[in-house]
């Protein structure tokens, strides 16, 4: 699946406002050795870089688009174009981050104790993943499948993304190799001027990318009008002309 920078960052305040909040509960205030998993386009490395002035901060992503764009934001940073499902490098590290992206990734009960075991003693695994496939922006995406000419492209789309555990779930999972987890779920309710196609123009920069990747031009326009009518049942607009965008996200902090 391919992300372009470009859209991801038309929200790029209210995407970055979980990275710093998820910063702010990383115990760590000395690490010498960060790496930002999924980095995108540098936005929440730049806060990483900010926070821990002494350590040495890097960046991964799949893409290479989002590599390129953090690169020109971040000049003194190394960023690497790497798949984070084989990512292999051992570490020690004293801090890992991934801000939205392990939601696209499945197996969590193999994938967060082995990037646990890449910490350093007292490091942190900090993780941050949209949690909002019941919600009606994503249930309508995959209503809207079935309207139209494109059902046969888009039959594996909706398992693209990986259904959350529940926070007892994650706890069990890492309490056994880990001194403190911590876990807990934010709903933000981001005001979106512009109606109900402002949600559509969220979702281009992430949700929406793989139903439409499959799609030629005319059926990607096509999908987008039956997924706007579909949304503003659910989005009505406020007297100033926005609407508000519930997006409920799940963070965690595994200390070693």
């Amino acid at each position: 699946m391919s992300w372009s920078a470009k859209q991801y960052v038309a929200f790029e305040d209210e995407r970055t406002r979980p990275a710093r909040d998820l910063l702010a509960a990383i115990p760590n205030t000395d690490a010498r050795s960060v790496i930002d998993v999924g980095c995108g386009p540098g936005n929440s490395t730049e806060l990483l870089v900010q926070r821990f002035a002494n350590a040495t901060v890097r960046g991964l992503d799949s893409s290479a688009d989002m590599i390129d764009a953090a690169r020109k934001r971040l000049p003194d940073v190394r960023f690497d174009t790497a798949d984070i499902a084989t990512w292999s490098e051992p570490g020690p590290f004293d801090v890992i981050f991934a801000n939205a992206v392990f939601q696209w990734l499945p197996d969590h009960a193999t994938l967060l104790p082995s990037l646990v075991a890449k910490l350093a003693p007292g490091g942190s695994l900090a993780i941050q993943m949209p949690d909002n496939l019941d919600q009606p922006s994503h249930r309508m995406m995959r209503e809207v499948v079935s309207k139209g000419p494109w059902a046969s492209k888009l039959a594996d789309v909706a398992g693209q993304r990986t259904t959350l555990d529940d926070a007892n779930t994650y706890y069990q999972m890492l309490c056994s190799c880990c001194s403190r987890v911590d876990v807990w779920r934010t709903t933000y309710h981001h005001p979106l001027a512009g109606g109900p196609a402002a949600v559509v123009e969220w979702f281009k920069g992430s949700g929406l990318r793989p139903f439409l990747e499959p799609l030629d031009e005319a059926e990607k326009a096509q999908y987008l009008e039956l997924y706007l009518e579909a949304l503003e049942p659910f989005f009505p607009v406020l007297a100033d002309g926005s609407v508000l965008l519930p997006f409920p996200r799940l963070f965690i902090v595994a200390t070693r």
